[in-house]
């Protein structure tokens, strides 16, 4: 059997792409890669053209093939020969079956049943397609095999509950709550008469530089791709209009002659009011040094101590539920010195959340505790210091379609604080952590322009989440062997769901394939993906 795979992410763009919804399915691919190649042989594209010609001559050598779409159904390639099935990570309680006129590839329902089966990487998404398609619609559960991966980790960093000292690097910048100076008075701005600003040379706005253009720029192409992209209550032509016209004003306007000036002047004023903050405003914050963006080009490093706390996220990902997740952490450790919640940012544009996470954390202050923030991309071997520098892992999401950071932290032997819903209840249970309590509530499907209510998702429960982090640190403190306990309980589930032969075997058994003689892959790329 021949393996086709595809991903629109790929090793030479993993690093631009923190944040894109595909980022999390290279890391899938890459986990899946090693499993396929026991089975067959594993040809992986660059492009969904390349399909049909390697699977014409293959045909042509009498070989079997089958391409498998690392992607959800309406962003899987249609009309090829070769035969396929999609890999799909999928958090909600249904599958999207109805859709805006002339766009039918919404409809879940029909994608999947061209292709005849699929591969989810839960047992919630598994069930969530035979409701609409029937309990006989053929469904491979397969988890992303992580367990082996983590071999290294977990001899060269055993788990403790208090860690003596650990040093985080990262390529970007590092945002660290003890060096803020965090204060809620600094959320006002005080009033300046027009002399005061010309006294304290504050008048003039700030030069615009070569690297303060590209960093406006970079916002407003973002944000234009999110118009286009994602749901909101607002035509995405009129938010194009609104942040080109902003990026114009921002970035470009002071190189253009007067005249083209004063003919988009008009232009500028019809779309003022629909963003309250522009990337310029949250830049010019003279009152608050700390709103301005620090740079994230340079080579960082921070040491940290105690009961640490580790959690990988999106800002911008609305499932996430980072607000709570700061909060109760800044409410149930504000008298303890020695906690500290390190953030791992999976996300480029750091304009996007970085005002929203300092306003965040200057309303909560004072607070004893330590907050950090981890923005840019983190290698092998500084990812492996994240993992071996946690105490436990959080997940307060409203819904999973796997989470692969948490379960990598698990494979480390790192006992975690999370709910047991959707594709975490596959492996969440009282004894590898804390479980966070939730109940359901509406909410809409990702994809769908018309943002009605027509799922469900979950919607963790904060007084539980807090008191998960009081009875956590207590273990920590105070009973280092139920900790341990917890730890190797939270291995050993790893090893049980998603080793790598438990995997391999489900997919002999789903194609009808024999499995032969292949190393288990002990250095794979690592790297927390947010499925």
């Amino acid at each position: 059997m021949n393996f086709i795979l595809y991903s629109d992410v790929n090793d030479s763009s993993i690093s631009a792409s923190l944040g894109r919804p595909e980022y999390s399915y290279y890391f899938v691919l890459k986990a899946y890669r090693p499993v396929l190649e026991g089975l067959g042989q594993v040809h992986v594209v660059a492009s969904p053209d390349a399909v049909d010609p390697l699977y014409l001559r293959l045909r042509q050598a009498d070989q079997e093939c089958l391409f498998l779409s690392f992607a959800p159904p309406h962003k899987t390639p249609t009309g090829l020969q070769c035969p396929m099935v999609c890999v799909i990570a999928w958090e909600y309680d249904s599958i999207p079956s109805e859709f805006a006129a002339g766009d039918e590839r919404q409809d879940w329902r029909q994608m999947l049943a061209r292709h005849g089966r699929v591969i989810t990487l839960s047992s919630h998404t598994a069930q969530a397609i035979r409701r609409s398609l029937g309990e006989d619609f053929p469904v491979l559960v397969l988890p992303t095999p992580l367990w082996e991966r983590f071999a290294q980790v977990r001899q060269d960093y055993p788990s403790v509950p208090v860690n003596p000292g650990s040093t985080l690097q990262i390529k970007g910048c590092i945002i660290d709550s003890r060096t803020l100076g965090l204060s809620a008075d600094g959320l006002i701005a005080p009033i300046h008469s027009e002399q005061e600003l010309e006294t304290r040379g504050l008048a003039q706005a700030p030069e615009l530089t070569v690297h303060r253009r590209a960093l406006i720029t970079r916002h407003y192409l973002r944000e234009c791709y999110r118009a286009l992209k994602s749901p909101s209550e607002h035509r995405p032509l009129f938010l194009l209009k609104h942040n080109l016209l902003q990026w114009y004003r921002e970035a470009l306007s002071d190189l253009l002659p007067a005249t083209v000036r004063h003919k988009l002047a008009g232009w500028r004023a019809s779309s003022r009011d629909v963003l309250p903050v522009t990337v310029s405003q949250a830049l010019d914050q003279a009152d608050h040094p700390q709103a301005s963006l620090p740079h994230t080009d340079a080579q960082v490093q921070i040491d940290v101590s105690g009961v640490v706390y580790v959690s990988v996220f999106n800002p911008q990902d609305g499932r996430k539920n980072w607000h709570h997740l700061i909060t109760a952490f800044c409410w149930a450790m504000r008298d303890v010195e020695d906690a500290t919640l390190v953030l791992k940012i999976t996300q480029n544009d750091l304009s996007s959340y970085y005002v929203h996470l300092i306003t965040l954390l200057s309303q909560l202050s004072p607070f004893a505790c330590r907050v950090i923030v981890m923005h840019g991309y983190l290698e092998d071997d500084e990812f492996a210091r994240l993992y071996g520098a946690a105490s436990f892992y959080v997940n307060a999401s409203r819904c999973e379609g796997l989470c692969l950071p948490l379960m990598e932290f698990m494979s480390c032997a790192r006992p975690v604080i999370a709910p047991d819903h959707t594709a975490m209840g596959d492996y969440i249970d009282e004894r590898v952590g804390f479980v966070v309590k939730s109940s359901r509530e509406p909410t809409i499907w990702p994809e769908d322009v018309r943002i009605l209510y027509r799922t469900l998702r979950h919607r963790p429960d904060w007084g539980s989440l807090k008191t998960a982090y009081e009875n956590s640190y207590i273990m920590a403190k105070n009973h280092p062997q139920a900790y341990q306990a917890m730890a190797a309980a939270a291995s050993e589930r790893m090893r049980e769901y998603c080793g790598f032969g438990p995997v391999q075997k489900r997919v002999a058994t789903f194609f009808g394939l024999a499995t032969t003689s292949a190393n288990v892959p002990l250095s794979v790329k690592t790297g927390a993906g947010s499925c």
